[in-house]
């Protein structure tokens, strides 16, 4: 069933070249140095993305979501499909160099309902700050303390 939801869509300069973007966005060891904690990926078209977050932020929550990879078009677009809320979205990550830096344009479409689309809204951009934060200044994700 199509949505009609808007999609959400987040863009951002990051100072890295378009290779270091595309290649954290396409390997395992890339989602989890900026987003999520074992997270196995086959980045080709067909190919399954298994994003992981396990006692991820504050709350410690473990999550699990698997996905197809649809495109894998290297230095320019990474999408696959998952499945936030139940239902299906495809998440896209189109990349265009700009002078030392990539522009990154993220688009999430496809939402069933209005609740997940502004949760992952959020969290889309969120990722995006720390996607940016990686590259540029090497800051990786760490476990949240138990209190």
């Amino acid at each position: 069933m199509l949505s009609e939801l808007p999609p959400i869509s987040q863009t951002t300069y990051i100072a890295a070249p378009i290779t270091n973007v595309y290649e954290t966005l396409t390997t395992s060891r890339g989602w989890d140095a900026w987003l999520t904690t074992g997270t196995t990926l086959d980045a080709r078209p067909g190919g399954e993305i298994c994003l992981r977050w396990h006692e991820w932020g504050p709350n410690h929550d473990t999550v699990t979501d698997h996905g197809a990879v649809v495109e894998a078009l290297p230095g320019r677009r990474f999408a696959f499909h998952w499945h936030p809320g139940g239902g299906t979205s495809l998440v896209s990550f189109d990349l265009e160099s700009l002078g030392l830096g990539t522009i990154v344009r993220l688009t999430d479409s496809g939402h069933s309902s209005m609740s997940t689309l502004v949760a992952c809204a959020a969290g889309w951009g969120e990722a995006m700050a720390l996607l940016k934060m990686y590259l540029e200044h090497g800051v990786t994700y760490g476990p949240v303390p138990r209190p």
